[in-house]
This record gives structure tokens, C-alpha cells and sequence, in this order.
């Protein structure tokens, strides 16, 4: 019997949402600490690269409130934090790899004793040769991780027989997660060697396994819980284990518990960003501006230890194409050590990188013909007139559901593309100083973490007897939603309202062996796991009450409260309690592991995603040519979720990783003295997107279709795409240049007003300098 969706696609508020805005949410910083809790706080390298000759920690020790310093020695497990390889120290041992890198943990009475007393110690060091760019580990072959290369077809003959050929470069600047919230862990030392931990984190399995490493204790012994959330994106994914490792041995030493929570400038000086990418290429092209044969380089600052920046730069590679078949191609990707913080994971997982590289090849090829980058865009789109083997992805991947080139028609005609395109040619004409811009930018971006053992998931759902209903799952709440949608799942199983359906905070010690919230799997894992524990319930009172009135238990109906089985109507909470006295298991768990998805990391080839979600945006922007300053005017985004599971909740995330996209691209530059310290480390001199920032034409509209997988209720993932959408601010800004140079534009990521006025040939003064 079909189950009509009920509370699925209802645009139903945050579950959070009132403790939000009454300052009654809890996060780790707000949990009152047990009576003799400590701080603790890191003592960090005042050099870039350097051997430590000596540490002088005696007046740290000897500083007001400070009961333990602990250094490397004192660690009595596995000195390391990093996710892959071995190779990022919790503390330094004696080599110091990036400016601010943390080389001891002050344990004190307070949180400002503690930091004030790591300001106190003295160093020495041997200094080493820093390597700081891409450029410069580009030159010296200085890699976390060997080079990678991905080809198709004969690129050498495209490209000379390409009637058209252009080169290219473009630096990409990287972007700080900048969440409300910074790290923050709690740990308390618990009966029986164990220890229990609080952590902001979106991987609180690695934060377990990290921290017993440390400690050199087993699994069991350690249990890590996370409610929510101020924010992640990213950061809370790997980086999170390093202050997690550090509370646990500050707690395991001092027998007390410890916080562990980084100021602000901490926070963005040790924590790891958004790749930055040099991007250089070779593209041969037709009369149309078909791409025929192209030859890519993307380099990415990694920083100093691999983290993710396997897998990173794994899906830049996968994302190269956008929506674009690419016939005879060459990807090398470079993975460049430096001695910077090492960068990490961020909303889009180097897919934003590689959209952006094909995005300014498509531009490039236009201004070179001369015709609209739009009309280029879409003679490239996967699926064209030119054979069938065009959906298929330069990693062995087939594109079975390409949307793009119909959700970008739509969009080219609600966005009235055509006639605005004309206005703003007119507008240009008469306006010296002032300039506009526009741009429309496709998405397709692939669902699935890329290294296939993490696509599976745990919950647990409880139905007490008196019809209400606890669950719990592996995944972690951080504003995005992902809790309230995981009420909605298990309530339309039962039939019931969200407000019977309560979440407790996901932890290690009733869900085990969880995978990373991120990859924007975090609906499709724990929604079809959460789905699967309510289902296998709901199936034993179906048959107990089907049994009593001579139905098939596939025609229970669950809906509104209540419960049908035949003639027999009956309350929800009725028919529990009967089934609780009949000693019927009310408990369950489930699981799922994505089907379908396979890869060889050796290879690069395979299928490893699910499927893509799409999305287009049209942005519209002004330039001030004698200012570089730039302001988005209107934005028009239509964006493809599948069957929504909460459209209110969707929009939100469309509308906001559109906005923090176009802050990565226009006003979040990062800049590093030529020393190797991080001058941009904190809000007076780091510049994201504010409310003023907004378009204050700002149209959002969700794509009508449905996802043609098993994915939960046909919905499709909306953590990660939506970011990409705000590409068309900097292509439109590219546009505005053109319009004020009449030539080829050279634009650098981010579009500062000083990186606009050189692109327009308005500011004499080098990039590095500025």
C-alpha cells in the first residue's frame, strides 16, 4: 500500500531553530564543566620551517593558575593526528613545519591562564628553508603525495589539429571555514581507563580512534559525542583530532577534566583552509568553441602533512569537467608540500577548484571567439548531437541523468538572460566608469564520498510505550539541517508528527564505526539507515495487528496518528502499548551501504558517485573602474534537490552556499608575510560576505524532478553544490572587466577590488605586494 509523505517535503523549521534564537542551544563551549575542571591552551612556533635547539618552558610552568605542560615526550600512545598518513604531529617533536605550528599544551585553572602562560616560553631554532607557494614546491618538486594524472584519448594530436588553441593561467586563492563556533573538545576521564569527550567535530569515529591512538588505548575505551555544531564546512572533519588528542592527554595526565578551546586568531593560525590552486592549461577548440583536445596543471598548496589532500585533490580531478564532455584530455594534478598550515577538507571537496579551472577555459574560449561564454557553455554540455558515447566522464563514469542543459534553459528564461544581456551591452556603451556584468554557470556535481568504504551509515530507533519515538544516528548536526530531515524520515515510517520523534546527540558508544558528516551524504546515509531501524519496527506491529484482523501486513497503513488494518482503526500509542504487553521489540537498528559505486584509487576510474545533483545560477554585477570596488546586483538560482525532503530547509542551504562561494571568490583572501606567518587571522583583517553583501535581487527556485536512484525519497544531497553556484559571481565580474578593457581578461581568485583594478590595467602595483 502506497504511504502518502505526510511530514516528507513539508517546509518544516529547523528542530533547533527556537534554541537558536533563544540562546538556549547547547554547544560544547555552553556544558557546565565538572567541579576541578582545567584549560588548556597551545604553545606555537614563531617560525615557518626550523629544527628546535632548545625550549625554555620554566616560566610557563612557573606562570599564576598552571598545573601540567606537556610536550611531545609526554604522549604516551602515537604522536599524530593525521587522518591518512602518519604525518602531522599532535606536538612537535623538534622539527617545526609552519608558523604557529603547536609545540607544547599549558594546563591551567583558567582559559586566559592557560594562554597567557604559552606566551611565556622561550625558543630557539636552527632555521631551514621555507617553502611557502605552490610555485616554489612546483619548482622544487616538493610533494605530500606523488603527482596524479588522469588522461583520455590522444591529446598531443586534438590539440594540434585544433583550429583554435589558447594557454592559460590563473591563480585560486583559498578560503578559512571561518564557522561561528571554533575547535573546541572536552574530555573527562571516566571509571576503568576510559575516557569520555565532547567534541565539535563531523567525524566523531576518527576522533575516537585518533584519541585511544594517542593514549594508546583501544576503541572501547574511548567514547566521542557531538550535538551540535556552530558551524563545520569542512574544518571539523580531520582537523578536529588534534584538539581532541590534546584535552585527552591534558584529562589523562592531570586525572581531571580538561577544555580545550582555540581563540579565534588560534584557531585560523593552526587549523587548515580551502586548497588554493595554481591552474595552468593547453585548449584546443573549434569555430564553436567545442573543446577538442585540453591539457590541465592543478597545482594546490597542501601545506605541510597530507591530511585529505589525497582525496581533495582526487574529486578536483573528477570535477574538472562540470557539466562538459571532455573527449581527448590530460589531467597532472599536483599535490605541493609547503611550510604552511596543512589544508584540509571544505564545503565542495576540491570539486569548487576544478569547476572554476574548466569555468575560466570555457570563459577564455569565448572572449577569444568573441561570442557569449553561455552559447559556449552549451555546445560542450554532456550528451550533444556528436555521438552517444558523450556522457561519459573522463574517469569511465556515465552521466545517466543529464538535467543540466534543460535546468539551464529554464533558468536562461525565468532569469529573462537574453534581454538582460542586451540592456547591460547598452548600459555599458554609455557608462565610462561604471560597469556591468553578467554571467549564467552551470553545476553538476558528484554524491558519494570518493574513497567507497565511508558510503555506509548507522541509527538506532526506540518507540517507548507510550508511542513516542528516540532515535540516534552517526551523523552530526551543524546547522545544515541534517537532524530536523532525519525527524521527518522516521515520523512519516510511524505516521506520526515531528514532535514525537526526538533526537539524542550522536556518540560513538551507541552508533559505531560512523562515517564523516560530509560529501553531502549526510541525509542519503543516516535518513536511508534512520529509514531502515523504523521500517524493520514498523513492520512488527503491522503484522501483530494484521494478525488479529485477517490482513496482509503490507496493507497497515500508519498515517496521521494512527494506525488501519482493515476495519480496525486504531491510535498509534494504542497500538504500541498492546504490542509492548504482547513483548514485541520496539527497538531496532538499521543500516545501508551505497549501492552501485565503485572506484580503484590506483586507476582513477570507476563510478564513484551515486549520482549528480545540478544547479545554475545567473549573477549580475557592477564594477567601479576607478574604486575595483563590485557589488553583486542580482542573482537568479535554480537548483536541483530531487523530491524535496524540506524545500524551507533546502533554499537555506542553496541560499547560503551560494554566499559563501561568492565570498571565496570575491573578498576572502588569505595573505601570508613573506616570513610564512598568517597575517589574515582574524575578522578585522579576514572579509567575509555580510548581510550588506546579499543581492538585494536574490530569486531562488528549487528545479521540479526527482532523483533516478534509490536515494531517500528520490531527495538529492544540498550540502555541497549550492557553493559552486556562486562561480557566476566571478565570471560575471570577468565579464565586467571585458567590458572595460574591450580584450582578454586576466583575473585572479579571489576578485579583490586591488586583484579587479589589475585586470583592468587600473593598479601598477604587483599582486604580491598589494
Amino acid at each position: 500500500m502506497m504511504v502518502p509523505r505526510g511530514v516528507i517535503g513539508a517546509s518544516l523549521p529547523h528542530e533547533s531553530a527556537k534554541l537558536h534564537v533563544s540562546g538556549r542551544a547547547q554547544y560544547t563551549d555552553d556544558m557546565p564543566l565538572p567541579a576541578g575542571a582545567l584549560h588548556a591552551a597551545f604553545g606555537s612556533a614563531p617560525v615557518a620551517h626550523g629544527q628546535i635547539t632548545a625550549m625554555d618552558l620554566a616560566a610557563v610552568r612557573a606562570a599564576p593558575g598552571v598545573v601540567k605542560v606537556l610536550t611531545a615526550a609526554d604522549i604516551p600512545g602515537e604522536n599524530n593526528c593525521g587522518p591518512v598518513l602518519h604525518d602531522d604531529p599532535i606536538l612537535a617533536d623538534g622539527l617545526v613545519q609552519y608558523w604557529g605550528q603547536p609545540l607544547f599544551l599549558v594546563v591551567a585553572t583558567g582559559h586566559d591562564a592557560a594562554r597567557r602562560a604559552a606566551r611565556l616560553a622561550k625558543f630557539e631554532f636552527e632555521p631551514l628553508p621555507a617553502v611557502l607557494t605552490a610555485e616554489a614546491a612546483m619548482a622544487a618538486e616538493s610533494w605530500v603525495l606523488p603527482p596524479v594524472e588522469v588522461r583520455r584519448g590522444d591529446v598531443v594530436t586534438a590539440l594540434a589539429a585544433a583550429k583554435y588553441r589558447l594557454q592559460g593561467a590563473v591563480d585560486l586563492g583559498g578560503q578559512e571555514h571561518f564557522y561561528l563556533e571554533g575547535q573546541i573538545a572536552i574530555a573527562t576521564l571516566r571509571e576503568d581507563d576510559s575516557i569520555h569527550l565532547n567534541v565539535s567535530t563531523q567525524h566523531p569515529t576518527e576522533m575516537q580512534h585518533m584519541v585511544a591512538h594517542a593514549l594508546g588505548w583501544r576503541a572501547h575505551q574511548v567514547s566521542v559525542e557531538c550535538r551540535r555544531m556552530g558551524g563545520g564546512f569542512g574544518g571539523k572533519e580531520s582537523q578536529s583530532s588534534q584538539i581532541s588528542c590534546a584535552a585527552a592527554l591534558a584529562a589523562w595526565h592531570t586525572k581531571r577534566p580538561v577544555k580545550l578551546r582555540l581563540d579565534r586568531d588560534d584557531d585560523m593560525t593552526i587549523t587548515g583552509k580551502r586548497h588554493d590552486f595554481r591552474i595552468e592549461w593547453n585548449v584546443g577548440f573549434d569555430a564553436e568553441g567545442r573543446i577538442e583536445g585540453l591539457a590541465l596543471t592543478l597545482a594546490s598548496r597542501c601545506g605541510f602533512s597530507a591530511d585529505l589532500s589525497g582525496p581533495i585533490n582526487d574529486r578536483t580531478i573528477f570535477h574538472a569537467d562540470n557539466c562538459y564532455y571532455l573527449d581527448a584530455v590530460a589531467i597532472r594534478s599536483l599535490r605541493c608540500k609547503t611550510n604552511t598550515v596543512s589544508n584540509t577538507a571544505f564545503r565542495g571537496f576540491g570539486g569548487p577548484q576544478g569547476m572554476f579551472a574548466i569555468e575560466t577555459i570555457i570563459d577564455d574560449i569565448a572572449r577569444h571567439l568573441g561570442c557569449d561564454p553561455l552559447d559556449v557553455r552549451r555546445v560542450n554540455f554532456y550528451g550533444d548531437s556528436r555521438g552517444t558515447q558523450r556522457n561519459v566522464t573522463h574517469y569511465g563514469m556515465k552521466v545517466e541523468d543529464n538535467i543540466a542543459p534543460a535546468l539551464v534553459e529554464q533558468l536562461v528564461r525565468d532569469c529573462d538572460y537574453a534581454a538582460r544581456r542586451v540592456e547591460i551591452a547598452r548600459f555599458n556603451a554609455s557608462s565610462p566608469i561604471i560597469k556591468r556584468g553578467l554571467a549564467l554557470t552551470p553545476v553538476k556535481f558528484g554524491i558519494s564520498f570518493t574513497a567507497t568504504m565511508y558510503n555506509q551509515a548507522g541509527a538506532q530507533v526506540a518507540v517507548y510505550s507510550d508511542g513516542t519515538v528516540l532515535l540516534t544516528h552517526g551523523g552530526t548536526e551543524m546547522g545544515q539541517g541534517l537532524y530536523t530531515k532525519i525527524r521527518q524520515i522516521v515520523a512519516h515510517e510511524f505516521g506520526l508528527q515531528v514532535e514525537d520523534v526526538r533526537l539524542s546527540p550522536t556518540d560513538t558508544s551507541r552508533v559505531p564505526n560512523t562515517s564523516a558528516t560530509a560529501a553531502s551524504s549526510g541525509t542519503d546515509l543516516n535518513g536511508k539507515a534512520a529509514q531502515a531501524a523504523a521500517q524493520a519496527i514498523r513492520a512488527r506491529l503491522s503484522a501483530f495487528i494484521a494478525a488479529r484482523n485477517a490482513v496482509p501486513p503490507e496493507h497497515v497503513l500508519f498515517t496521521g496518528g494512527r494506525v488501519i488494518a482493515g476495519s480496525e482503526i486504531i491510535p498509534f500509542v494504542d497500538l504500541v502499548g498492546q504490542a509492548y504487553r504482547a513483548r514485541i521489540q520496539l527497538w531496532d537498528a538499521g543500516f545501508y551501504a551505497t549501492p552501485k559505486i565503485h572506484y580503484d584509487p590506483h586507476t582513477m576510474m570507476g563510478r564513484p558517485f551515486y549520482y549528480f545533483a545540478y544547479g545554475a545560477a545567473c549573477a549580475e554585477v557592477a564594477l567601479d573602474t576607478l574604486t575595483g570596488e563590485s557589488r553583486v546586483l542580482r542573482a537568479d538560482i535554480l537548483h536541483d534537490v530531487g523530491r524535496s525532503l524540506n524545500p524551507a530547509i533546502d533554499i537555506g542551504q542553496i541560499e547560503g552556499g551560494f554566499i559563501q562561494g561568492m565570498g571565496w571568490l570575491t573578498s576572502e583572501e588569505l595573505w601570508w608575510k613573506p616570513d610564512g606567518r598568517l597575517m589574515t587571522h582574524a575578522p578585522s583583517t579576514y572579509k567575509i560576505p555580510a548581510v550588506s553583501d546579499c543581492p538585494p535581487v536574490f530569486n531562488v527556485k528549487l528545479f521540479e524532478g526527482e532523483n533516478v536512484e534509490d536515494a531517500i525519497h528520490k531527495s538529492k544531497a544540498v550540502g555541497e553544490p549550492p557553493l559552486m553556484l556562486g562561480l557566476s559571481v566571478f565570471f560575471a565580474l570577468r565579464d565586467a572587466c571585458a567590458a572595460a578593457t574591450g580584450g582578454p581578461v586576466e583575473l585572479s581568485a579571489p576578485a579583490t577590488p586591488e586583484a579587479l583594478l589589475r585586470a583592468i590595467g587600473g593598479l601598477a602595483i604587483p599582486a604580491e605586494a598589494a
